[in-house]
This record gives structure tokens, C-alpha cells and sequence, in this order.
């Protein structure tokens, strides 16, 4: 059984990113983001959030040389 995914409200998830309202709800309208519509309310999962982050989080550049020497 999997837990279920906790639904944020658009200033909840305006807080987990440290951002203010109308930038998650420019996420929104341009589909940069999931989100789930519930009529008129919009929710963001917090899976949604944790995968924006990973997506947008750039490595160190030790991380990233290390990946050049590696050998074929």
C-alpha cells in the first residue's frame, strides 16, 4: 500500500519553495509543474514540488568533472 501524496495549497507550496504566490501560479499556467484541479482550487502534490527541485538543482562541479575522466 503507498502513502498517499499530501495536496498543498498554492501558498503552501509558495512556502516549500521559498517563492511568492504569483511565481507557482506562473508555474501553473505555463504547465511547468504538475498540479490537480479540484473545480476552481488548484492543488500541488508534494511529489511535484520534491521533483521540480531535483530537476532544477545544478551540480557541483566536482560532480561534474568526475563524470569526464571516467573511461570508456
Amino acid at each position: 500500500m503507498t502513502t498517499p501524496d499530501i495536496l498543498l495549497t498554492v501558498d503552501q507550496a509558495a512556502e516549500r519553495l521559498g517563492t511568492g504566490v504569483r511565481f507557482v501560479r506562473r508555474l501553473i499556467s505555463e504547465r511547468r509543474i504538475r498540479y490537480v484541479k479540484l473545480g476552481k482550487p488548484v492543488r500541488i502534490p508534494e511529489s511535484a514540488i520534491a521533483a521540480y527541485i531535483a530537476e532544477r538543482t545544478v551540480p557541483t562541479l566536482r560532480e561534474v568533472r568526475s563524470d569526464f575522466r571516467r573511461a570508456a
